[in-house]
């Protein structure tokens, strides 16, 4: 978690909040994107084979999952360990 805050703190990083909506209301980081899990499936389209995307969730269960799939598909990933719960920057 320590060398995520560094990066996203210096960098625009995509940043996959997999989460379900209702909690990603209850509070993100400002530059995720809410790709529910249990949609995941129906929005891959939406992403770019092309970038790099950090995937988080509350704890780290989720985004190793969607992170496992979207992996499959070919895509860049990195899994934000410790999740939600490990962030101590601001959210929003």
């Amino acid at each position: 978690m320590d060398e995520f805050t560094k990066k996203i703190q210096k960098e625009d990083l995509n940043l996959i909040d997999v989460r379900e909506v209702f909690e990603y209301q209850m509070g993100h980081i400002a530059s995720a994107k809410n790709l529910p899990l249990s949609n995941l499936q129906d929005e891959v389209q939406t992403l770019d084979q092309n970038q790099t995307y950090y995937v988080i969730c509350r704890s780290g269960a989720r985004s190793a999952n969607a992170g496992a799939y979207l992996d499959q598909l070919g895509f860049d990933i990195i899994n934000v360990q410790g999740g939600m719960n490990a962030w101590r920057g601001e959210i929003v």
